[in-house]
Protein backbone atom coordinates (compact mmCIF):
# COMPACT_ATOMS: atom_id res chain seq x y z
CA UNK A 1 0.00 0.00 0.00
CA UNK A 2 1.28 3.44 -0.91
CA UNK A 3 2.04 5.72 1.99
CA UNK A 4 1.32 9.31 1.07
CA UNK A 5 3.62 11.80 2.71
CA UNK A 6 2.26 15.24 3.32
CA UNK A 7 4.18 18.26 4.50
CA UNK A 8 2.68 20.11 7.45
CA UNK A 9 4.00 23.62 8.08
CA UNK A 10 2.13 25.72 10.65
CA UNK A 11 0.76 28.82 8.93
CA UNK A 12 2.07 27.50 5.62
CA UNK A 13 1.12 28.41 2.11
CA UNK A 14 0.27 25.46 -0.13
CA UNK A 15 -0.39 24.86 -3.82
CA UNK A 16 -3.12 22.29 -4.56
CA UNK A 17 -4.42 20.44 -7.59
CA UNK A 18 -7.82 18.83 -7.07
CA UNK A 19 -9.35 16.79 -9.91
CA UNK A 20 -12.87 15.56 -10.64
CA UNK A 21 -13.53 11.83 -11.01
CA UNK A 22 -12.56 10.66 -14.49
CA UNK A 23 -11.91 14.31 -15.26
CA UNK A 24 -15.60 15.02 -15.74
CA UNK A 25 -16.13 18.65 -16.77
CA UNK A 26 -18.32 19.98 -13.94
CA UNK A 27 -16.40 22.76 -12.20
CA UNK A 28 -17.00 25.54 -14.71
CA UNK A 29 -20.72 24.83 -15.06
CA UNK A 30 -22.95 27.41 -13.41
CA UNK A 31 -24.00 24.87 -10.77
CA UNK A 32 -20.43 23.73 -10.15
CA UNK A 33 -19.06 27.26 -9.74
CA UNK A 34 -21.80 28.35 -7.35
CA UNK A 35 -21.58 25.22 -5.23
CA UNK A 36 -17.80 25.28 -5.01
CA UNK A 37 -17.73 28.98 -4.09
CA UNK A 38 -20.38 28.48 -1.43
CA UNK A 39 -18.65 25.45 0.06
CA UNK A 40 -15.25 27.20 0.12
CA UNK A 41 -16.69 30.25 1.89
CA UNK A 42 -18.49 28.04 4.45
CA UNK A 43 -15.28 26.10 5.05
CA UNK A 44 -13.45 29.37 5.69
CA UNK A 45 -15.99 30.17 8.41
CA UNK A 46 -15.28 26.85 10.17
CA UNK A 47 -11.54 26.64 9.51
CA UNK A 48 -10.07 29.92 8.26
CA UNK A 49 -7.70 30.10 5.31
CA UNK A 50 -6.80 32.72 2.75
CA UNK A 51 -7.24 32.03 -0.97
CA UNK A 52 -4.09 33.52 -2.46
CA UNK A 53 -4.92 32.32 -5.97
CA UNK A 54 -7.34 29.96 -7.70
CA UNK A 55 -8.28 28.88 -11.18
CA UNK A 56 -11.24 26.67 -12.06
CA UNK A 57 -10.95 24.53 -15.16
CA UNK A 58 -13.71 22.21 -16.32
CA UNK A 59 -12.22 19.09 -14.71
CA UNK A 60 -9.76 20.36 -12.09
CA UNK A 61 -8.74 23.32 -10.04
CA UNK A 62 -5.49 24.77 -8.82
CA UNK A 63 -5.42 26.82 -5.64
CA UNK A 64 -2.86 28.45 -3.41
CA UNK A 65 -4.12 28.63 0.16
CA UNK A 66 -2.48 30.17 3.22
CA UNK A 67 -3.35 28.74 6.63
CA UNK A 68 -3.46 30.70 9.88
CA UNK A 69 -0.33 30.58 12.04
CA UNK A 70 -0.08 27.38 14.10
CA UNK A 71 -2.60 25.63 11.81
CA UNK A 72 -1.50 22.70 9.63
CA UNK A 73 -4.79 20.96 8.86
CA UNK A 74 -5.40 21.49 5.17
CA UNK A 75 -6.52 17.82 4.77
CA UNK A 76 -9.52 18.54 7.01
CA UNK A 77 -10.45 21.52 4.86
CA UNK A 78 -10.17 19.68 1.53
CA UNK A 79 -11.95 16.62 2.91
CA UNK A 80 -14.83 18.77 4.14
CA UNK A 81 -15.03 20.82 0.93
CA UNK A 82 -15.03 17.73 -1.30
CA UNK A 83 -17.64 16.00 0.88
CA UNK A 84 -19.96 19.02 1.04
CA UNK A 85 -19.60 19.79 -2.66
CA UNK A 86 -20.40 16.15 -3.49
CA UNK A 87 -23.53 16.09 -1.30
CA UNK A 88 -24.83 19.34 -2.73
CA UNK A 89 -23.89 18.45 -6.30
CA UNK A 90 -25.83 15.19 -6.11
CA UNK A 91 -28.75 16.82 -4.26
CA UNK A 92 -28.97 19.42 -7.05
CA UNK A 93 -29.22 16.70 -9.69
CA UNK A 94 -25.55 16.53 -10.62
CA UNK A 95 -24.36 13.23 -12.00
CA UNK A 96 -21.55 11.16 -10.57
CA UNK A 97 -19.21 8.92 -12.51
CA UNK A 98 -19.56 5.15 -12.43
CA UNK A 99 -18.07 3.71 -9.24
CA UNK A 100 -16.10 0.50 -8.95
CA UNK A 101 -17.23 -2.18 -6.48
CA UNK A 102 -14.34 -1.13 -4.24
CA UNK A 103 -15.48 2.52 -4.26
CA UNK A 104 -19.03 1.42 -3.52
CA UNK A 105 -17.86 -0.80 -0.65
CA UNK A 106 -15.91 2.11 0.84
CA UNK A 107 -18.89 4.46 0.35
CA UNK A 108 -16.98 6.71 -2.06
CA UNK A 109 -18.92 8.80 -4.53
CA UNK A 110 -17.97 9.41 -8.15
CA UNK A 111 -17.52 13.19 -8.12
CA UNK A 112 -13.88 13.79 -7.06
CA UNK A 113 -10.73 11.79 -7.44
CA UNK A 114 -9.84 10.33 -4.08
CA UNK A 115 -6.62 12.21 -3.52
CA UNK A 116 -5.22 15.61 -4.40
CA UNK A 117 -1.76 16.95 -5.07
CA UNK A 118 -0.20 19.44 -2.70
CA UNK A 119 3.06 21.34 -2.56
CA UNK A 120 4.32 23.46 0.33
CA UNK A 121 5.42 26.85 -0.97
CA UNK A 122 9.02 27.39 0.12
CA UNK A 123 9.71 31.06 -0.60
CA UNK A 124 8.64 34.06 -2.67
CA UNK A 125 10.17 32.69 -5.89
CA UNK A 126 8.34 29.38 -5.43
CA UNK A 127 5.12 31.29 -4.72
CA UNK A 128 5.53 33.38 -7.88
CA UNK A 129 6.25 30.34 -10.08
CA UNK A 130 3.19 28.50 -8.76
CA UNK A 131 0.99 31.57 -9.05
CA UNK A 132 2.16 32.00 -12.66
CA UNK A 133 1.49 28.32 -13.35
CA UNK A 134 -1.99 28.58 -11.86
CA UNK A 135 -2.91 31.65 -13.91
CA UNK A 136 -1.37 30.32 -17.14
CA UNK A 137 -3.17 26.95 -16.87
CA UNK A 138 -6.21 27.85 -19.04
CA UNK A 139 -3.79 28.82 -21.83
CA UNK A 140 -1.75 25.64 -21.33
CA UNK A 141 -4.91 23.55 -21.80
CA UNK A 142 -5.82 25.64 -24.87
CA UNK A 143 -9.11 26.97 -23.51
CA UNK A 144 -8.10 30.57 -24.23
CA UNK A 145 -5.17 32.41 -25.87
CA UNK A 146 -4.55 34.68 -22.85
CA UNK A 147 -5.04 34.26 -19.08
CA UNK A 148 -7.16 37.44 -19.08
CA UNK A 149 -9.69 35.68 -21.34
CA UNK A 150 -10.47 33.01 -18.72
CA UNK A 151 -13.20 34.23 -16.35
CA UNK A 152 -12.74 31.76 -13.45
CA UNK A 153 -9.41 32.84 -12.06
CA UNK A 154 -7.88 35.25 -9.58
CA UNK A 155 -5.78 36.58 -12.47
CA UNK A 156 -8.24 39.47 -12.86
CA UNK A 157 -7.81 40.47 -9.20
CA UNK A 158 -4.02 40.52 -9.61
CA UNK A 159 -4.31 42.64 -12.77
CA UNK A 160 -6.42 45.17 -10.83
CA UNK A 161 -3.78 45.16 -8.07
CA UNK A 162 -1.00 45.77 -10.60
CA UNK A 163 0.76 42.43 -10.08
CA UNK A 164 0.21 41.29 -13.67
CA UNK A 165 -0.17 43.24 -16.90
CA UNK A 166 -3.49 42.44 -18.61
CA UNK A 167 -1.64 40.89 -21.56
CA UNK A 168 0.65 38.69 -19.43
CA UNK A 169 0.98 35.18 -20.86
CA UNK A 170 -0.57 36.03 -24.21
CA UNK A 171 2.63 35.24 -26.09
CA UNK A 172 2.83 31.67 -24.80
CA UNK A 173 5.00 30.08 -22.17
CA UNK A 174 8.39 31.21 -23.49
CA UNK A 175 10.02 33.60 -21.06
CA UNK A 176 7.52 33.02 -18.26
CA UNK A 177 8.75 31.76 -14.90
CA UNK A 178 6.44 28.78 -14.43
CA UNK A 179 6.79 25.45 -12.66
CA UNK A 180 6.39 22.48 -14.99
CA UNK A 181 4.87 19.04 -14.79
CA UNK A 182 1.45 19.54 -13.24
CA UNK A 183 -1.92 19.11 -14.92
Amino acid sequence: MTRWRRVFVPGGTFFFTVVTERRKAILTTAKGRVLLGTVMRECQQHWPFEVMGIVLLPDHLHAILRLPSEDVDYPKRWGWMKKEFTKRWLDAGGIEQQRSPSRQKNRRRGVWQRRYWEHCIRDQDDFSRHMNYLHFNPVKHQYVPCPADWPWSTFHRYVREGVYEANWGCGGIDGLDIVAGKS
